[in-house]
């Protein structure tokens, strides 16, 4: 399954994109407000592309993780998880630092909410992020989010300190 915009080409992410999908989920600047990021050795990469794959393969995925291609160039990924009830999805994005700054993620993310809208029926959204993470606050308002929920006890995988969490919700009527 693959999904065209204006620029991008999402295609199911899976071992396939290790090393590219390890490039950047090892880079600390990446990762740096994410709570699972960032992997520290590639068998972790792996390992999480090997559950991704396998998801895929599923009827009904609980999960879809999109490889985000600019002229075939791996530059990131995008994602939707359902929740237990199939009315709700929650999205994630990463990009690779150097193509920061484009709208590449707002364009992926905006290709899934269509995807899940169409094709999976979901009316809800909700995305998180770590307070300080602007461009992702960003994001998800340009996408007509808004913020609904700031919550302490976050913690992301490179820092060892309690962080504040802000969570965004979109309604589709």
């Amino acid at each position: 399954m693959n999904i065209h915009t204006k620029r991008l080409l999402l295609e199911p992410l899976g071992s396939r994109h290790l090393i590219s999908t390890h490039k950047y989920a090892s880079d600390f600047d990446n990762t740096k407000y994410m709570v699972y990021l960032p992997n520290t050795d590639i068998r972790e990469t792996e390992s999480f592309l090997e559950r991704v794959q396998a998801e895929w393969e599923k009827y009904n995925p609980q999960f879809y993780e999109f490889a985000i291609l600019l002229d075939n160039k791996h530059i990131g990924a995008v994602s939707i998880y359902i929740n237990n009830e199939n009315a709700e999805g929650e999205l994630g994005w990463i990009i690779c630092k150097e193509f920061w700054g484009n709208g590449y993620a707002s364009e992926a993310a905006g290709a899934i909410i269509n995807f899940a809208i169409q094709e999976l029926k979901i009316r809800k959204f909700i995305a998180h992020c770590d307070s300080e993470n602007v461009s992702s606050s960003r994001v998800m308002e340009k996408l007509g989010f808004s913020l609904v929920e700031r919550a302490n006890g976050r913690k992301n995988k490179s820092s060892d300190e309690d962080r504040e969490e802000l969570m965004y919700s979109l309604e589709i009527k």
